[in-house]
């Protein structure tokens, strides 16, 4: 005589509920972290009034250059990044021409002629780092936060957070943000 013999068998019915409800939860618990950037307003190409054909004389460029290596060149020398700031800020502020009332540089012939003409042209390797290409950021940025703190404190007298929307842009305008950025092969 055969006796025949069931297999006990799971009800898998509520495995897929489990299972996609556990899928839920993790998708709803899961932070997704956010990308920071960089934040800076892109300057308008053409602002009214401007030539935009206008060339600009060689001695109010300053050419920086990351190469593949992360060396940082500056005018074509190599120059530390701990310099940097220091280099921009004598550019900027060198008052070649004479007729800058408020900049203090030393007036040396073959750099910018005022503030608002000065252009700093920032290329990078496309083999080189984002971190350099940030720390360079960063030390342009220290340069002209730099500039404007000494303008706001000698023409207003307070610190650049102590400003009117008004002085702010005044102080702006003293010292533009214009930097140039490219990449190189």
């Amino acid at each position: 005589m055969r006796t025949s013999r069931t297999t006990p068998s799971i009800n898998a019915g509520s495995m897929a509920d489990i299972a996609f409800l556990l899928l839920l939860f993790f998708l709803v618990a899961t932070t997704i972290s956010q990308e920071k950037g960089i934040v800076r307003k892109l300057p308008d190409p053409c602002p009214t009034g401007e030539d935009c054909n206008a060339n600009i004389h060689k001695r109010n460029v300053l050419n920086i250059s990351i190469n593949e290596k992360g060396e940082l060149l500056v005018a074509k020398d190599i120059t530390k990044l701990s310099e940097l700031k220091d280099r921009a800020k004598q550019f900027l502020d060198n008052n070649a021409s004479g007729v800058c009332e408020y900049c203090e540089g030393a007036q040396d012939p073959t750099a910018s002629d005022h503030p608002n003409k000065a252009v700093i042209s920032l290329s990078s390797h496309r083999l080189s780092s984002y971190a350099r290409f940030i720390a360079v950021q960063d030390e342009l940025t220290k340069a002209y936060k730099e500039l404007r703190s000494d303008y706001a404190a000698e023409k207003f007298g307070k610190s650049l957070r102590e400003l009117s929307d008004t002085e702010v842009k005044e102080v702006q305008k003293a010292y533009p943000f214009k930097v140039s950025e490219a990449s190189v092969k």
